[in-house]
């Protein structure tokens, strides 16, 4: 029997990250989490319960009551059309609005802060605890799990990154500006890389993936080839 390993793939926003790690671990049999919505579902709680001020910052004390209180329950669920999970806060199926601009111009912000760090952080370590687990985020291979076996970090231009997530919105029939996301996007690489806990940056053992002018079969193979070689690797 195969032995299954734990696949930490990091990098910036819009990056594809997810889409690739989902499929990989479609292809593999494996767990896959998207670290990212776990945020993503504490920044829309916060936002509905008014956590927000005029200028963007949030009410750190009452979201920490809330969350010390076990109000923000992040979870996924399988979506049957997509084969995919959808993620669930408080057990409502939120994976749209939490996809929307709103929440990505706030997110960083509430990622930044240690007190939810800590406790995403640790639902993230028990959902991987057995391995067979595809996860994708920020520090994953520097902070979840700096064990795991095979550490991808993923990186492309600002602009493609920007271009892709316009692209994605219009998809859905979400409304879109490009330079609206592109200065979005800069601002949370500017925030993931610079904040106190867990700063966004590549593990010394990872390998990196420049995506800017890939096509999706092109990273499929890529990251099968790597898996491979990690699993020869623990195998030995």
């Amino acid at each position: 029997m195969e032995k299954k390993i734990t696949i930490a793939i990091d990098g910036f926003s819009s990056c594809g990250k997810s889409t690739m790690a989902k499929d990989l671990a479609r292809e593999l049999g494996y767990i896959y989490v998207d670290t990212g919505a776990m945020y993503r579902c504490v920044t829309l709680f916060a936002m509905r319960g008014g956590m927000f001020d005029s200028d963007g910052e949030v009410a750190a004390a009452e979201l920490k009551l809330a969350m010390d209180e076990g109000k923000v329950i992040v979870s996924f669920t399988l979506n049957a059309t997509t084969g995919r999970p959808d993620a669930c806060l408080n057990g409502e199926v939120v994976e749209n609005e939490i996809r929307s601009m709103e929440v990505s111009s706030r997110v960083s912000k509430v990622a930044a802060l240690s007190f939810v760090r800590t406790a995403m952080v640790a639902q993230q370590q028990a959902m991987g605890k057995d391995k067979g687990i595809v996860m994708d985020g920020r520090d994953i291979g520097t902070t979840v799990f700096p064990d795991a076996e095979l550490k991808i970090y993923v990186t492309a231009s600002a602009e493609v990154r920007a271009q892709r997530r316009y692209d994605e919105l219009k998809a859905k029939g979400m409304p879109a500006d490009y330079d609206d996301i592109l200065k979005n996007v800069q601002e949370r690489d500017y925030i993931d890389s610079h904040r106190e806990v867990s700063p966004l940056r590549k593990a010394d053992d990872a390998i990196e993936l420049d995506n800017s002018n890939m096509t999706i079969p092109e990273q499929k193979a890529w990251l099968m080839e790597k898996y491979r070689e990690a699993l020869v690797l623990v195998q030995k």
